[in-house]
């Protein structure tokens, strides 16, 4: 009969340390005692290849016992057997990766002593050929990826750090007062608009026959119908984080030393960061787009960090630590049950997305350079010296130390909720004005230019002779005479004598001026002087007027009396005024305009130049504004939805209105019914805020969509001032653009913001028009601008069926007296019930587990039991129960030297 070798199976190593990579190979070896004498030695021979491990080094196997494993050095062949004891078929058994393959198999045997193997030939199934060598199912060749040590050896591991999540789910089913009220308003031509307060109390709001509420809940489907319920349930869960064991990666380089030689490797090791920021000291900072890496170096830091900036939680305080709370989808079911396996699933997706992208930013942070030199001075930076003392060429590759860290899931409670929504959340918060001073720019290399003066009037002496010219009379020689006018001829000088004999003289004469000086222009005289002569004269008769006569440029006089004494004229002085004609004020005018503008026009460039340089460094210094921390302005915010809640109340007749009587009695009742710390909140998105159906356009005068303060703060039409505006608006400012095509209107107006290379990237909103606090967060500016907020005020332990009551006077009772319908899994105590008498049974529910010790501890049992590894990796969460698993591999900034060799032959690693 020949021997029969036959591939029985594979099964898992009992044995900690080994993993899932290898498997216990077992092979049955079938013939008569003639075939398997005892104390002779069989083996299957198998490829080199194949990487069997020594089953010395797995004690207390009883699958391995009386196994053995020899190689000889240069053999194409390993031998794996057993030495035959007992009668009947033989099982060979080793250990080598669980990866199948399919090769050639000898079966060799060895009597007792150093006999050499003998080959034997065998059949590979019942009624087959023998032969020497036979094709069977093997370990696949090479060594399996090494993944570390199975879970199970970490069991016991206390966590070191744990992050608290939620899921918040509205349950529909009850119609709060406040939240339809607000539908009826924002649909005024439905048949349930107007509705008032007292409509939800009584029996046909408890069955919805009131013709508004049927309305009501006809229009909007269950799920809808969610958004008006008051209350929801929010199941907590706690994410641990396990420290497991570290292996050698992927090398991150290389390194060959000739026999004899001396290398000097020097590590520096460095660590990306994320912010952008200016700073002189000398490390690499820099951010790209979506390329936004995690400053965290663990992944638990990397989740909390990732949870303070998600802009679509909801965050409490729970028991002194932040809840990110997620939203699902409404829940018809009121069971404890449904909803905690819902909350499970919607945080196992988000848990499991956000490790992975922390785990591989965090990968991405750290960046090792190697570098050879002859001398270190950098005395911060780990130095290596690898010495080769054999005789043949040593490799080294240099490979990263990673870390494995497991991720745990547990559910630890459910709380009962109010849920309320609140409009324009952010319209009373106050925002930051930044304080700069802008420096006056330097005028001092600029000559100011002093100012031509006005022309001013001159007074121009004038002389002439007033000549004696007779006409009759024998006075001619001697000019002695007196005269007077003529009666009826004024101009004519009358000395009386004989009717024959009288003397008449000239009286009346008109001197040519000279010329008037330039820009000048001859205006009146100012005075005259006769030194002394015996004379009288008139200057401004009618009959010389105009005097002087501007047109002639003379000036006239007429004697009334005058005496020559015997002279042949007579001396007069005249004062003329002068006046700085029009055009020749114009002009000095013009001149001292034309020098004012040039001085204005350097002093302008300088301004502009001034302008440009404070708009830059206050753009600087408002995009490395520092920002406030998360946890200040959370709680700003949540103080802000509170107010406004209460605000709610007042309006409704369930808290005092007046200021000047504190009501202690009712702020107390809330707080003893609700958990007024925990309070979250959801913030709507600002696209959900209703506007116009056609938007007006965007103008000069536009400074963005919600501007804080409203309407009374001055547009923006002038170039924007450096001083008395809100720094905040500098992200809403409107500019005009050339339109896109060539239909008119030519030009279009949007709302922009100000940047340049030295700025962060801005705000997320900003090309939004929307309103933003330079020093907050985007969460805050989600906030600001946000069409609404879900207020989310977690019931007291042990308060649910008191609060449930309380509810029922601020909201109403409509819907409550609806037959409730069934979910599956639901308790059979829910079946025939109201949606107000399930209600009750939850809040009993809820009630009693608060008061179970047991609950609680299992609540908190990882952190005295430590790590349990849960089978399969995920189930849906049964309450208070541990239900998801992973592990994530991270990087460390360690590097270890490995010792390689490579076939020269084919390159490949030995």
């Amino acid at each position: 009969m020949a021997l029969v070798v036959t591939f029985v199976n594979t099964q898992s190593i009992p044995t900690s340390g080994i993993g899932a990579a290898y498997k216990i190979w077992s092979y049955k070896v079938e013939g008569n005692s003639a075939d398997l004498p005892q104390g002779h030695r069989f083996a299957l021979a198998l490829p080199a290849d194949i990487h069997v491990l020594d089953p010395g080094s797995f004690p207390g196997v009883p699958a391995l016992e009386g196994m053995f494993l020899q190689r000889d050095q240069g053999e194409a062949r390993q031998y794996v057997g057993r030495t035959v004891g007992g009668s009947g078929p033989q099982v060979i058994a080793f250990v080598a990766p669980a990866r199948v393959s399919t090769g050639e198999v000898l079966l060799v045997k060895a009597s007792p002593g150093s006999n050499p193997w003998v080959a034997v030939p065998f059949a590979g199934a019942a009624g087959g050929s023998p032969s020497h060598s036979q094709k069977m199912t093997v370990p696949a060749p090479g060594a399996p990826a090494y993944a570390g040590r199975p879970l199970v050896d970490f069991m016991g591991t206390l966590p070191y750090a744990s992050e608290l999540f939620g899921v918040y789910q509205p349950l529909s089913g009850w119609f709060g007062a406040h939240s339809s009220i607000a539908a009826s308003v924002a649909h005024p031509n439905l048949p349930f608009a107007g509705l008032t307060l007292d409509r939800f109390r009584g029996d046909t709001a408890l069955n919805m026959s009131d013709p508004a509420l049927a309305a009501l809940k006809q229009h909007y489907d269950a799920a809808a119908s969610g958004g008006l319920s008051p209350v929801g349930l929010v199941n907590l869960f706690r994410e641990y984080f396990f420290e497991f064991d570290t292996f050698l990666g992927a090398p991150a380089g290389h390194i060959w030393v000739s026999p004899g030689g001396t290398v000097e490797v020097v590590e520096t090791s460095s660590r990306r960061t994320l912010i952008e920021k200016v700073s002189e000291q000398s490390e690499e900072i820099s951010r790209k787009t979506e390329e936004s890496l995690t400053e965290q170096d663990d992944v638990a830091d990397a989740v909390k960090e990732d949870n303070s900036s998600d802009t679509k939680l909801g965050v409490s305080a729970t028991g002194g630590v932040n809840a990110k709370i997620y939203h699902a989808d409404v829940s018809a079911s009121f069971s404890t049950q449904n909803t905690v396996k819902r909350g499970s699933e919607v945080t196992h997706k988000h848990t499991r997305t956000q490790t992975a992208k922390a785990t591989s930013e965090i990968k991405r942070n750290f960046k090792t350079t190697f570098k050879t030199v002859t001398e270190t001075t950098d005395t911060s930076s780990r130095r290596y010296v690898l010495e080769n003392k054999s005789d043949h060429l040593v490799n080294y590759e240099l490979r990263r130390k990673m870390r494995k860290v497991g991720v745990q899931l547990q559910h630890i409670g459910t709380r009962l909720c109010w849920q309320v929504y609140l409009g324009e959340p952010g319209r009373d918060l106050g925002l930051g004005d930044m304080v700069h001073v802008v420096e006056a720019p330097d005028l001092t290399g600029l000559n100011k230019p002093e100012k031509l003066p006005p022309l001013d009037e001159k007074l121009v002496p004038f002389h002439f002779e007033v000549p004696f010219l007779i006409s009759q009379g024998p006075d001619a020689e001697e000019a002695e005479e007196t005269y007077v006018p003529t009666p009826g001829l004024p101009c004519r000088g009358l000395h009386d004598r004989e009717p024959l004999e009288n003397d008449i003289i000239q009286f009346c004469f008109e001197e040519k001026l000279p010329p008037a000086p330039p820009g000048y222009a001859l205006s009146k005289i100012a005075s005259m002087d006769h030194h002394g002569a015996q004379v009288h004269y008139t200057l401004d008769a009618s009959d010389l007027l105009p005097n002087p006569d501007p047109d002639k440029n003379t000036i006239k006089l007429r004697l009334t009396y005058a005496n020559f004494q015997g002279k042949k004229s007579l001396p007069f002085d005249a004062m003329l005024l002068y006046i700085p004609t029009e055009a020749a004020q114009k002009k000095i005018n013009d001149l001292n305009a034309a020098r004012e503008a040039e001085y204005n026009k350097e002093v302008a460039r300088l301004q502009h130049d001034a302008y440009g340089k404070a708009v830059r460094e206050r753009l600087r210094l408002v995009s490395s504004m520092r920002a406030r921390s998360p946890e200040n302005l959370r709680s700003e915010e949540r103080r802000m939805v509170f107010r406004n809640l209460i605000r709610r109340l007042e309006t409704t007749g369930h808290y005092p209105q007046d200021p000047k009587h504190l009501p202690f009695p009712e702020a107390e009742g809330i707080q003893q019914f609700f958990d007024v710390d925990e309070m979250l909140y959801f913030v709507a998105p600002d696209f959900w805020r209703p506007g116009p159906l056609v938007a007006p356009p965007v103008t000069k005068e536009s400074v963005g969509r919600y501007p804080v303060p409203p309407e009374d703060e001055t547009p923006v039409t002038t170039p924007l001032p450096l001083l008395g505006q809100t720094v905040a608006g500098w992200y809403s400012r409107a500019d005009k653009y050339k339109a896109l095509d060539t239909q008119p209107p030519p030009n279009e107006w949007r709302v922009n913001y100000l940047i340049t290379e030295q700025t962060q990237p801005a705000p997320l909103g900003s090309s939004l028009g929307w309103l933003i606090q330079i020093d907050a967060d985007e969460r805050r500016n989600e906030f600001l601008n946000s069409a609404w907020v879900k207020a989310v005020l977690p019931v007291r332990p042990g308060q649910e069926l008191a609060a449930l009551s309380w509810l029922k006077e601020v909201e109403g009772e409509a819907g409550l007296g609806v037959n409730y319908v069934p979910q599956p899994k639901d308790p059979e105590t829910y079946q025939g019930k109201k949606v107000g008498q399930v209600l009750a049974l939850l809040a009993t529910h809820l009630n009693s587990a608060d008061a179970d010790i047991e609950i609680t501890r299992n609540s908190e049992k990882v952190f005295e039991t430590g790590f349990d590894p849960l089978s399969g990796g995920f189930k849906p969460a049964e309450p208070y129960q541990v239900f998801d698993q992973w592990v994530e591999v991270m990087p460390t900034d360690q590097v270890a030297a490995v010792a390689v060799q490579y076939d020269p032959k084919t390159g490949q690693q030995l």
